[in-house]
């Protein structure tokens, strides 16, 4: 007698639920059972390239278990309702605190930061962007300006965001390009640029293009020098989303932060060198008022008032509760030691990859731990191509062109980031050397295939 086996008691992959296909462009007409679900789903998810083997990113790709196991408990957590949360709502307060006066805002012992988390940085800079330009269009309207043409001065190295704040935003953006061997803003050229209608000046701790520190210090007294000539108040912003959890530990004595008499923001990542998965950034700004009152929102249908300034309403505590966790269970000698660690094995990578004699190093020892690198003879190979042939590896490397006017240089670049360790560090060199001879036992002429373009992110 045949006896028939239910869906329910086949195997996963010999059931019908994993046989078929599914639609991929609208739903399908009838449930199936979770286990089929979740296997279908993690084995496509198989295909993704393992994150903590992205070299090029800057975002955390671990933390440590016990951290995972609370994100998971409060994952469930809606960080808008100020009420129903309050624990959650003074750790978001605490983080914002301990963040400003890591970056030296004047408060006193007991007086409370201004400044929230974010989605990610971007959101962070779109934030300090709408309060510049606020705080500007009220000063042009109090003084009968007109007001309709505000700009920002940058340097070409910054961040896609800041392009993307002044398309939106209707900001004209004022970007003082590079060259070849300076890929930070030139002081001079972007004080140059500064009129009247420049809502302020943003400045890069940390490009994404070779981890190189704006010089912020310099550009604060140049443009107090240009402000008490004209009577203008240009402020500074630091987007500091690489480098602001790297500087305070690495580079106490540096001043690019708050004790800068210009600088009235500041925005760092929280899911970059903050050591939290992707989704959370930080603004503050130096004193309550360089906040615009009227860009706070207060609600009150969730329950008490409950002030806002952010781009989006509804998110999650998990990641809040996350950088919580990172600031009181390392503390600041917990950071000091996990950015020396990723200098020191970013050192390595750059020590091993000039043994090869085939690379130029454009980054600079200080600075986000980055190495940035490209080949010095370009003439048969490029570095796309050994971005491409890394992945036969397992290792996914940027690589891109540099941005006005450096646009002929192409880089390669290999961020450290707390994971990283010294063992994958070696085996990543080793790899290195096995790509250089595949391209050198390539018949003349003959270039790599399949390349791919690798943007900073």
């Amino acid at each position: 007698m045949k006896t028939t086996v239910s869906q329910s008691d086949l195997s996963t992959f010999a059931s019908q639920h994993v046989q078929n296909s599914l639609p991929r462009f609208k739903m399908a007409e009838n449930s199936i059972p979770k286990e089929a679900a979740y296997e279908i789903i993690k084995h496509e998810l198989m295909l993704d390239w393992n994150p903590r083997l992205n070299l090029g990113s800057f975002i955390t790709s671990w933390m440590d278990p016990v951290c995972d196991n609370l994100i998971f408990h409060t994952i469930n957590k809606t960080y808008t309702n100020l009420d129903e949360h309050p624990i959650t709502t003074d750790f978001h307060n605490q983080c914002v605190n301990m963040i400003a006066r890591l970056l030296n805002a004047p408060l006193a012992a007991a007086e409370p930061a201004a400044g929230t988390a974010t989605v990610g940085s971007s959101e962070a800079v779109m934030l300090a962007g709408l309060a510049f330009k606020r705080k500007w269009l009220n000063k042009m309207k109090a003084l009968g300006k007109p007001y309709d043409k505000p700009n920002i001065v940058a340097g070409a190295n910054i961040h896609v965001c800041w392009l993307k704040f002044a398309r939106y935003f209707d900001v004209d953006l004022r970007l003082v390009n590079l060259w070849q061997g300076h890929y930070v803003i030139d002081p001079h050229k972007a004080v140059a640029m500064v009129d009247q209608n420049t809502i302020c000046v943003a400045a890069v701790l940390g490009s994404t293009f070779n981890g190189e520190f704006d010089d912020v210090e310099t550009l604060n007294h140049l443009l107090i020098q240009k402000n008490t000539q004209t009577g203008w108040d240009t402020p500074i912003h630091v987007d500091a989303a690489s480098g602001g959890f790297i500087a305070p530990f690495l580079y106490p004595d540096l001043e690019w932060d708050f004790r800068l008499p210009l600088v009235k923001s500041i925005n760092v990542s929280g899911h970059k060198y903050g050591l939290v998965y992707a989704g959370i950034g930080w603004i503050v700004w130096k004193t309550k008022h360089d906040l615009p009152e009227e860009l706070i929102f207060h609600t009150n249908y969730l329950g008490s008032d409950q002030p806002t300034f952010t781009l989006n309403f509804t998110r999650g505590s998990s990641q809040v509760i996350a950088q919580y966790y990172q600031l009181i269970r390392l503390g600041q000698e917990g950071y000091r030691k996990v950015m020396e660690t990723c200098r020191e094995t970013a050192m390595v990578v750059k020590a091993g990859l000039e043994r090869t004699g085939r690379f130029n190093i454009v980054s600079k020892d200080d600075g986000v731990p980055l190495v940035a690198f490209s080949l010095k003879d370009s003439s048969r190979h490029d570095d796309f191509e050994v971005s491409a042939m890394l992945r036969r590896f397992g290792w996914i490397v940027a690589a891109y062109a540099m941005p006005a006017d450096a646009e002929h240089v192409t880089v390669l670049r290999v961020v450290v980031r707390e994971d990283f360790s010294r063992t994958l560090a070696d085996r990543f060199l080793v790899d290195v050397q096995k790509v250089l001879h595949e391209l050198d036992c390539l018949p003349a002429g003959e270039k790599q295939k399949n390349t791919v373009v690798a943007a900073p992110p």
